[in-house]
C-alpha cells in the first residue's frame, strides 16, 4: 500500500480508501468487520462513512469494530460526512449550525470514537449561507471534534468559494472533495481538478468503477439480470443500465479490457490503477460489498500504469460536453505567445 498526504496537511492516508456505504445494508455487520480487517492487513488505513449509510447502520458497524479492536482508533483516520435528512424535522437536514451541530455529536457517538479525523458536508446546501457552514466548521476544529473539513459533490464554483471564504475568514480550510469520478464520468476535470489542484485540495473518488460497469461484467445490448447491483435494480441512479448502455461506454470498457488483458489482471485492477494517478487524486474510495470484491481491488495497491496504458485509456474517451469555453486542454498554452 501506498500513501500520500490528505489533501494540504501533513496526514497520511492510504491511496486506497474503504468505503463503507454497503455496511448494514448489502454487507451485514460480520462481513463488514472482516473486510475491515482486511483492508488494514493489506496495509490501508483510512475508511470513509456518513450518517445516512444505512441510516447510521454504517457507523455504528465500524464503531464496534474500533471497540473490539484495541489500539485500532490509532491505527485508522476515520472521514464520515453530514448533510442530509436523519429525521423529520424541518432542521434534520441541511449544513446549518444547528443540524450540522447534532449530525457531527450522533456520528461520534456511533462511531465511539472523540474525534473524526475529516468530517465532510455531503453536499450543497441552497439555503445556508456557506460562511455558517465554514464557520461550524472551524469551531469544531478548535474544539477538538474534528480534525480536517471537506466537502462532497461541490461543483466547481462552489468549491472554489468556499475555498477563498476559508482563506479570507482565517477559517480551517477545506482540505478534501469528495465527488464522482471515473472512467465514464469525467466531468469533474474541466472546472473541478483545477480548482483542486490550484487550492492544493485532496481529490477522494466515489464510484471508481463505476457500479460494476467497469468491471466488466455487462454485456451488448444484454440488460443485467441476478445478483448484481443493476441485475437488482436496472434503473439504479447514475449507473442505470439504459444510461450508461452508449457506444461511448463500450469503447471505454473494451479499452479497458485491453489493458487488463495485456497486464494479466482484472479490469477493476486497471480502472483503480488509472484513478489513483490522476491529478490531485488522494485517495481512491472502494465500495466493495464481498471480502472477494475487496481482495480484488486491494490488488490495485501499488500498481501504477505506463504512458500507453494511459494513452490507450484516454483515446477512448469522448467528450461529454462542449469544449466551449474550456478549449482543447494544453492548446491555450501552446498557442499563446511569450516574448
Amino acid at each position: 500500500m501506498e500513501y500520500r498526504t490528505l489533501g494540504g496537511t501533513g496526514t497520511l492516508v492510504s491511496t486506497l480508501c474503504l468505503g463503507t456505504m454497503t455496511f448494514g445494508a448489502e454487507t451485514d455487520e460480520k462481513i463488514s468487520h472482516e473486510q475491515l480487517d482486511r483492508f488494514i492487513e493489506r496495509g490501508g488505513n483510512f475508511i470513509d462513512t456518513a450518517d445516512v449509510y444505512s441510516r447510521g447502520a454504517a457507523e455504528e458497524i465500524v464503531g464496534s469494530w474500533l471497540r473490539a479492536r484495541p489500539g485500532a482508533r490509532e491505527r485508522v483516520v476515520i472521514a464520515t460526512k453530514g448533510r442530509f435528512p436523519m429525521g423529520d424535522g424541518p432542521n434534520d437536514a441541511g449544513l446549518s449550525r444547528v443540524h450540522l451541530s447534532r449530525a457531527l455529536d450522533a456520528s461520534l457517538r456511533r462511531l465511539g470514537t472523540d474525534v473524526i479525523d475529516l468530517y465532510q458536508a455531503h453536499a450543497w446546501d441552497p439555503l445556508t449561507p456557506i460562511e455558517e457552514t465554514l464557520r461550524f466548521f472551524d469551531d469544531a476544529v478548535r474544539a477538538g471534534k474534528i480534525r480536517y473539513a471537506g466537502v462532497s459533490n461541490f461543483t466547481g464554483w462552489q468549491l472554489q468559494k468556499a475555498a477563498l471564504l476559508t482563506q479570507h475568514l482565517s477559517l480551517a480550510p477545506i482540505v478534501t472533495l469528495q465527488p464522482q469520478y471515473n472512467l465514464l464520468a469525467r466531468d469533474i476535470e474541466w472546472e473541478l481538478v483545477p480548482v483542486c489542484v490550484n487550492e492544493n485540495i485532496g481529490i477522494l473518488p466515489w464510484s471508481p468503477l463505476a457500479g460494476g460497469w467497469l468491471t466488466g461484467k455487462y454485456r451488448r445490448d444484454e440488460a443485467p439480470t441476478g445478483a448484481t447491483r443493476l441485475g437488482e435494480n436496472p434503473q439504479r441512479g447514475v449507473e442505470a443500465y439504459d444510461r450508461r448502455n452508449t457506444e461511448r461506454t463500450w469503447q471505454v470498457l473494451d479499452a479497458l479490457r485491453t489493458v487488463a488483458e495485456r497486464r494479466g489482471v482484472s479490469m477493476g485492477v486497471i480502472a483503480l490503477a488509472w484513478l489513483v494517478d490522476r491529478p490531485a487524486v488522494t485517495s481512491v474510495i472502494l465500495g466493495a460489498r464481498t471480502l472477494q470484491q475487496l481482495d480484488d481491488n486491494l490488488s490495485a495497491a501499488g500498481v501504477h500504469l505506463t504512458a500507453e496504458e494511459v494513452r490507450i485509456l484516454d483515446g477512448a474517451r469522448a467528450s461529454l460536453v462542449s469544449d466551449y469555453p474550456y478549449g482543447e486542454p494544453g492548446v491555450a498554452q501552446r498557442d499563446r505567445h511569450v516574448p
